[in-house]
């Protein structure tokens, strides 16, 4: 099994974090208010709550964190992430969730992957899917889709054992400027929510016909 960290203590934190523990993986929550991250592993039954800027212990880092703050975090920990699989699961929407707050024709992974200390491997994963999705982790007996884009192979093997550990279906879509795709891909399930949808019980898989 694989050990993650995971820095955020939002609804996507908790979910991932639980479904990372259900799976048999060690966890650690990290959180800016540190008595947050304390109650929340707490609550989870098995995490553990590390401390803002030091080292996280996972090999396997996720940023559960909103897009505007993800690269100024891991700009923050600078050599404490090299050598860490940075999973990043934003969504950089602008405010009226109509188009992105990158520079054209790159993306946040990218943007991220940056910022990132040499040695961080980042990968694009979990952005198309909503927290109670991802609680569910089914849908009449078929497997959620987890999407992964990525230029280090092994780092892809990673993150894909890691989704398989939590009942998930991993798809391998490509090297990380795929990331583009993947949140446009979030961008149109936004636009889902908001124009005909309206609800976020819902997920992008792939269905393959025989």
């Amino acid at each position: 099994m694989s050990s993650i960290s995971i820095i955020g203590l939002g609804n996507m934190a908790r979910a991932m974090a639980a479904r990372a523990l259900a799976g048999g993986n060690t966890v650690e929550i990290i959180g800016r208010d540190k008595a947050k991250a304390g109650e929340l592993a707490a609550e989870l039954d098995g995490a553990t709550a590390g401390t803002a800027g030091a080292e996280p212990v996972g090999d396997i880092v996720v940023l559960a964190v909103p897009y505007a703050s993800a690269a100024t975090v891991v700009n923050e920990y600078g050599d404490a992430l090299r050598g860490k699989v940075i999973v990043d699961i934003t969504n950089p929407v602008t405010p009226d969730l109509t188009g992105f707050v990158t520079p054209e024709g790159s993306s946040g992974a990218q943007e991220i992957a940056k910022a990132a200390a040499p040695g961080a491997r980042v990968v694009k994963a979990f952005n198309t899917l909503f927290a109670n999705v991802l609680t569910a982790g089914s849908t009449e007996g078929r497997p959620v889709d987890v999407f992964i884009a990525g230029d280090d192979a092994q780092a892809k093997d990673d993150v894909s054992t890691f989704v398989e550990s939590m009942g998930l279906r991993p798809m391998d879509a490509g090297p990380l400027l795929m990331a583009r795709a993947l949140e446009n891909a979030g961008l149109l399930e936004i636009a889902l929510i908001t124009h005909s949808v309206e609800h976020t019980n819902f997920f992008l898989g792939v269905n393959v016909l025989n």
